[in-house]
């Protein structure tokens, strides 16, 4: 991007224009709307930024010229749809004149959630064989910058970086897998917006208003609107100032410190290994400033990454969002049944572009993950107009919450946007479980999603359990019959209700013939 100011041959202007500070302003375009941007084909796509107020902003991309004038620092206008393509170059016009170059138009997602949607590229089971692969200029990923606010936003840092072998270790892992299944089917230009952030809970990327007046949500209601109270009126303010002492500070001591304190650890650690005195510590030439005290600074606290994370990405066109989030969330699973689906009505309501396609990811099996949560995921496909889940059951890890296997994760949520999104016709999920009925000592279980028919990989099914009137449940052997699975138990002659995959960890082998697994479900829904 590059800009190019008005300039002045009066120093005693320049001077009093510097003094002053705020008689006028350089227009500046969205942090998105950068060098390499990706932008939304097929529907209006609206642009926006800052200009002194009065400005007039002429805006130009292609044989498309539109004008506005700036109002209370703002501008923003409305771009008629686009065809995909480019390179295009997008200029604004104003006091000065900014020049956005190398832009494409294609499809737009953003992919956001907690860690494993976070977990970069370079961490995969087969980072070492798909780098090299990996070269795909026309798909570009924009990362948020990790900054939680207690209000919302209007713009967050952050830059667009072209898919190579040598930028594609730090894409987020799942949505450049995501991208390049699309990429590979469509052959348009892909953009995808990684915003996420490790351990965060579902309440933290829903905004005020998204939390409505469900009683089940109302202690993050009351909880966010009490830190709002609190917060001081100028906080946005001190945080600026902050900022700004804060990179100073590290230009001017924060680096030379940074360095001579690793000298330190590697002095250290060699003394400690010869049994010669440490070193003394060294101290910064002088202290680092002290960040405001900030009610909003957490990233686990209601609204703080959607105002902080998510506001500044509104109102840019879209096609969808992939999220992989709900760890966080597993202590309060029946709770996630209603805040997960709010929060997607949440993100729908503000973005105003309809019940555009938001597709998830069930999380996968671990140690300290119960099904409950996995059922909260799936119980939102039915509350959730425009969703499709990933199930994960095969491509988990007992012992760490972060399974290295993302290419089928990301892949299995762009079958779902190729069927929904896109019209492609083909199965896009395993089995759902549907319904049963109790046929004497058996129960016949039914399934949307079949596919080509049922399958159970590598043997004999496994991972279904039944229950009589005792409710108490016992290993069950379970056998395809057509589209439907028949279960039964030794001992129960009055069957009432079937679980399949009910662990932490399943051990499960349902699948469809198009390699999907199916979703672990019980029948006996509290």
């Amino acid at each position: 991007m590059t800009t190019k100011p008005t300039s002045t041959p009066f120093a005693s202007l320049a001077f009093v224009v510097l003094a002053s500070g705020s008689l006028w302003a350089d227009v500046k375009p969205n942090p998105l709307f950068t060098d390499g941007a990706v932008l939304q084909r097929g529907q209006a796509v609206p642009v926006w930024g800052t200009a002194r107020d009065g400005e007039k902003i002429t805006v130009v991309l292609g044989d498309q010229k539109v004008t506005t004038t700036a109002a209370n620092g703002k501008w923003s206008v409305s771009l008629k749809p686009l065809k995909e393509g480019g390179p295009l170059t997008l200029t604004l016009t104003g006091d000065n004149t900014v020049t956005v170059n190398n832009l494409l138009v294609g499809e737009v997602w953003i992919c956001s959630g907690q860690s494993n949607m976070d977990f970069r590229f370079a961490g995969t089971a087969t980072a070492a064989e798909e780098t090299p692969k990996a070269d795909f200029p026309k798909i570009r990923m924009f990362t948020v910058d990790k900054v939680p606010s207690l209000t919302p936003v209007a713009e967050r840092g952050g830059s667009w970086v072209e898919c190579s072998p040598q930028t594609v270790s730090k894409f987020s892992a799942v949505g450049y897998f995501f991208a390049r299944e699309l990429y590979q089917k469509l052959g348009v230009p892909i953009g995808m917006i990684h915003t996420s952030w490790g351990g965060t809970p579902a309440q933290a990327w829903t905004s005020l208003e998204g939390f409505g007046n469900d009683p089940e949500l109302k202690d993050y209601l009351a909880s966010a609107k009490q830190a709002l109270a609190s917060q001081p009126a100028d906080i946005q303010a001190k945080l600026a100032e902050y900022n700004a002492a804060k990179k100073t500070w590290d230009e001017s001591v924060g680096n030379a410190y940074q360095q001579t304190l690793n000298e330190w650890k590697t002095a250290s650690a060699k003394a400690k290994q010869d049994g010669t005195p440490m070193p003394p510590k060294p101290a910064p030439a002088s202290p680092a400033p002290n960040a405001p005290p900030n009610p909003g600074s957490s990233p686990n606290f209601p609204t703080t990454l959607y105002n902080g994370m998510i506001a500044p990405l509104v109102p840019y066109a879209i096609k969808g969002a992939i999220w992989y989030q709900g760890e966080s969330n597993a202590g309060q699973a029946k709770q996630y049944r209603t805040l997960f689906p709010a929060m997607i009505a949440d993100w729908r309501a503000k973005w105003k572009q309809g019940d555009f396609p938001f597709y998830f990811v069930q999380i996968a099996p671990f140690n300290n993950q119960p099904p409950e949560i996995r059922e909260a995921q799936f119980l939102t496909l039915a509350k959730s107009k425009h969703t499709a889940m990933a199930v994960t059951t095969d491509v988990g890890n007992a012992t760490n919450i972060h399974p290295t296997q993302k290419e089928p994760v990301g892949q299995r949520l762009a079958y779902a946007a190729r069927a929904l999104a896109y019209g492609e016709k083909i199965e896009y999920s395993g089995p759902l479980y549907s319904g049963m009925k109790a046929e004497g000592d058996k129960i016949a279980v039914s399934f949307t999603h079949v596919g080509g028919g049922l399958v159970a990989k590598d043997g004999e099914l496994k991972g279904f359990t039944i229950a009589g009137e005792d409710k108490k449940f016992v290993p069950a052997k379970a056998e395809i019959k057509g589209d439907k699975i028949v279960v039964s138990g030794e001992g129960v002659t009055k069957p009432t209700a079937v679980r399949y995959g009910w662990a932490n960890v399943p051990e499960v082998n349902l699948f469809n013939k198009e390699g999907i697994p199916a979703s672990p479900f019980r029948t006996d829904v509290d």
